[in-house]
């Protein structure tokens, strides 16, 4: 069910802000008479989920085991991962297959017609469920479609969130921190709307667009995140950044991924002269965790001042290729390169945020009836490097666990309390955009040469030293003036970015996907970086902070 319509207060049972897998799963796992808003600040399928090439990692095949894939999570994650974490995100594995094919996911089949596995990095099995090489727009387009079908779920496109409603910032100190809905731009209308509910889940994606380079689509700006901290929530383990490496190099197409599951099924990377140098950094080579392959790329297009390396698929059979890869060979076919008879120019580019808010096994963040799900929420499950295709299962695993809790604590005698409406009567139109896009460039060129694959604490410093001032820029920016779609992304942005210059600098090692010069080894204590927010308070679900930044 589609909305629109001239009020700006809206009341439901459930906020969901994002419509990816994450947020569609906790929608679709909802009971019917539960009244649900689905907030895309783009279109539905907008969303990191629908870009997502390779696919769901499931333990489904009998030479396969939950133990494998829990000890190769493990060790992709550096030993960082939090256990009980890791082995219900693994033992979901099932019940999410389940759940995708319940509503109708198509996933290749082999000769068996049994679901087809393939392998990819990090991975000592077979157990990739995929749709050939495009599951996400497989995934992400059927529930839409079943999202659309229901008359329980209203749905809001082009709604970017602003901020939430916590009890505390209207001064409602006896009950608790506990939310009680957000503000959010209708940008067709440019107006300002509240919504309210007992229960507000943030599955927004990560904050890759922080980077100059990324696979991400535009609506990874950090939404979710920037907005729990400032509502009071803490944030952990933003240092680790996943850059993918294999990202096209091409005018055309900055932002197009090769997929992993190429490499997977024997893809070899190359420099210029055609040496496989994956071999001189990993015994697995091709097949080593992204940080690995993402580094050594890095080091060879330094080290040999090139622009790029080659990914190449030429030794397998032309129809295997085409049959394997239909989607990216019909694409690059577009661009001017055959992928059964020419290599790929590829460069690593800012792929995913380990990191994220602080979340219990239900999804449930510091601030009561506050939720965080998918590449938002900081689970435990990746540690210090998220394996491949683990993130699409942590998004149905969560999503589920978060509807049956938010079904356990619903309360039928909730009644709001009055909030005011969002009050811009004393800020002015903009009249120099270009701030705001100089900021932007600013920001993630910053990122990108300080804060990238290979850091020293020098290039931190510098960093934090620009970011701050951007901050400071950008928030006297959003307090005069009126808000708009890029400020606010803008605004997020800077505040993300921040939180990962802090957390690498409070990390005195290299661990995953943090490599730091200054620190070239590993520290003998496992442990994760926490920011806590000043508006941070103890009588929150979760209290056991580790450090304070």
């Amino acid at each position: 069910m589609d909305m629109s319509n001239l009020n700006t207060t809206h009341h439901f049972d459930v906020i969901i802000v994002g419509s990816g897998g994450a947020g569609l799963s906790l929608a679709l796992s909802l009971p019917d008479h539960f009244n649900i808003a689905v907030l895309a600040k783009s279109t539905l399928t907008d969303a990191s989920t629908f870009y997502a090439q390779g696919g769901v990692a499931a333990v489904l095949d009998e030479t396969d085991s939950i133990e494998q894939h829990i000890d190769d999570t493990m060790i992709a994650g550096a030993q960082l991962c939090e256990i009980e974490a890791v082995k219900q995100t693994v033992e979901g594995g099932k019940p999410s297959v389940d759940f995708l094919l319940k509503h109708g996911v198509q996933f290749t089949l082999d000769e068996q017609e049994q679901l087809h596995l393939t392998r990819e990095g990090g991975h000592s099995q077979r157990r990739i469920i995929h749709a050939a090489d495009a599951t996400g727009r497989a995934i992400s387009t059927t529930l839409v479609e079943r999202a659309q079908e229901k008359q329980n779920i209203t749905i809001f496109e082009n709604y970017i969130a602003i901020d939430l409603i916590t009890s505390y910032k209207l001064g409602l100190k006896d009950q608790g921190n506990r939310v009680l809905g957000l503000y959010a731009l209708d940008e067709k209308t440019e107006q300002v709307h509240t919504f309210l509910a007992p229960s507000t889940a943030l599955a927004c994606g990560g904050a890759m667009k922080a980077y100059l380079y990324t696979s991400n689509p535009d609506i990874a700006t950090g939404d979710g995140i920037a907005m729990a901290y400032r509502a009071g929530c803490r944030v952990a383990n933003m240092e680790f950044n996943q850059f993918h490496p294999t990202c096209l190099y091409h005018p055309q197409a900055r932002s197009f991924l090769i997929t992993e599951a190429m490499r997977g099924e024997g893809a070899y990377l190359r420099l210029p002269d055609g040496e496989r140098f994956m071999l001189r950094f990993d015994e697995r080579a091709e097949l080593a965790p992204r940080d690995i392959v993402a580094r050594a790329i890095d080091y060879e297009i330094k080290r040999l001042g090139i622009r790029h390396v080659w990914l190449d698929i030429t030794h397998k059979p032309a129809e295997f290729v085409k049959e394997h890869f239909p989607t990216l060979y019909a694409r690059l076919l577009e661009l001017g390169i055959d992928i059964t008879t020419e290599m790929i120019p590829v460069v690593p580019a800012a792929h995913y945020t380990c990191g994220g808010v602080m979340v219990d096994e239900n999804s449930q963040t510091d601030i009561e009836g506050l939720y965080a799900i998918g590449e938002t929420s900081y689970t435990g499950l990746h540690g210090a490097n998220r394996m491949a295709s683990n993130s699409l299962l942590e998004c149905f695993v969560y999503g589920m666990s978060a509807a049956k809790h938010i079904e356990s604590q619903f309360n039928t005698d909730y009644v709001s309390p009055d909030v005011p409406t969002w009050d811009d009567s004393q800020v002015m139109n903009p009249d120099e955009d270009v701030v705001i896009l100089q900021n932007w460039d600013e920001l993630r060129q910053t990122m990108w040469n300080y804060v990238g694959i290979v850091r020293t604490t020098k290039r931190l410093e510098r960093a934090l030293h620009r970011i701050e001032m951007l901050k400071q820029e950008i928030n006297e920016y959003y307090h005069d003036y009126q808000v708009s779609k890029n400020l606010i992304e803008l605004r997020n942005l800077v505040l993300v970015s921040e939180m990962i210059v802090r957390c690498a600098m409070e990390r005195k090692e290299s661990r995953g996907l943090h490599f730091t010069l200054d620190y070239p080894e590993l520290a003998d204590e496992l442990r994760k970086t926490v920011l806590i927010p000043p508006s941070f308070k103890v009588e929150t679900p979760l209290v056991n902070a580790e450090s304070q930044i």
